[in-house]
């Protein structure tokens, strides 16, 4: 491995919550976002939270002055200052610049030069320091794209590797199945996970715990963003922003809104259609006595009717397997790295399992 740049580090760290912590972290490695789970002896889940992006701009005293002033992260990296996370956002909405994004399509991205450093950093101040010895975490990771020709395994061991040299025991686990582990164990979790996020659409069909099927699709938040930019000729930064400003798909009011609601139904077809064909084709699929559940979560599930416009395109397909209930989770962001904490807490209580 080639030696890292330097990193000087400018405005301030998060704060630690000074609780006594339960050993085991769980991990949300999303293309949008980074979130970490944790859990104090109360059983309360601490959830912290970063936009998985940032932007570089003009180093000089100034800048460098006002950024601290307001108490915005920066890094300075090779001679260059870098703004991370939600101000990084911010500021390319602000000058009319694309984010810079360590992570592409669920995956670390092969043209940002700076990925891993900004990773690795992102992931130190969301983590912090391991409690114990060589702590578990269990980081997220997407399946095997079924609509892309993307390779998982060197994305799963660099951060393997990156969590290692923060001092953690990294363990990895499917995206999909992080959702069934958060949402479904009132159902002995089996059903339908989905995460939606930024870089894919990620599904996990499980019985009892036990992965049945998992895939991804090579679509998800940023491809609307990206094609909903390209029809209104404006940046997927600002495309982002629209989206996330208060969008109903039950009720699109504008040009950008109409965009917005159309390119969610394409991606809401498309998902459900997957799936379907793939319980048509598998020869291993469980046979399952009771319908099942299907829930969805992740940061692109957030949108206003988003629920509702599944029901409606699942109503157009005769889909091959009874379901219970759609719903979406009841905190759809955090529900990754909730299910991944499950299943950190689960092999620190069983080390030897």
């Amino acid at each position: 491995m080639t030696d890292e740049p330097s990193i000087d580090f400018g405005g301030s760290r998060q704060a630690t919550t000074g609780l006594k912590l339960r050993p085991g972290k769980g991990l949300d490695v999303g293309t949008a976002n980074l979130l970490s789970a944790v859990q104090d002896y109360e059983g309360n889940v601490i959830i912290k939270q970063q936009r998985n992006a940032f932007i570089d701009i003009e180093q000089n005293d100034f800048t460098r002055n006002m950024l601290t002033k307001m108490d915005v992260q920066y890094v300075v990296l090779n001679n260059r200052m870098i703004v991370i996370g939600d101000p990084a956002f911010d500021l390319a909405n602000i000058h009319n610049r694309e984010l810079r994004r360590p992570m592409k399509d669920g995956m670390l991205s092969p043209r940002e030069q700076d990925a891993l450093p900004i990773e690795k950093l992102l992931i130190d101040r969301l983590l912090g320091a391991p409690q114990v010895q060589n702590e578990i975490v269990y980081y997220s990771v997407p399946a095997e794209p079924i609509d892309m020709e993307m390779n998982v395994v060197y994305h799963k061991g660099t951060f393997r590797s990156l969590l290692g040299q923060l001092g953690y025991q990294a363990k990895d686990i499917l995206e999909g199945h992080c959702i069934v582990f958060a949402e479904l164990d009132e159902d002995d979790f089996t059903g339908i996970g989905i995460s939606c996020g930024g870089g894919m659409f990620n599904v996990s069909v499980s019985y009892r715990t036990l992965p049945a099927l998992n895939f991804a699709t090579a679509r998800g938040g940023d491809w609307i963003d990206l094609n909903v930019a390209k029809v209104l000729g404006i940046k997927s930064s600002r495309a982002t922003a629209l989206k996330e400003k208060g969008v109903d798909l039950r009720n699109p009011r504008t040009r950008e809104e109409q965009a917005i609601d159309l390119y969610y139904r394409e991606l809401i077809r498309y998902t459900l259609t997957e799936i379907k064909k793939r319980f048509e084709s598998s020869e291993d699929m469980p046979q399952f006595p009771d319908p099942v559940d299907i829930v969805f979560a992740g940061g692109t599930s957030k949108i206003g009717g988003f629920i509702d416009v599944v029901r409606d395109e699942l109503s157009r397909i005769k889909f091959p397997i009874p379901i219970k209930e759609v719903r979406r989770a009841d905190d759809p962001l955090t529900s990754c790295a909730r299910g991944a904490l499950v299943a950190a807490a689960a092999d620190e209580d069983n080390p030897d399992e």
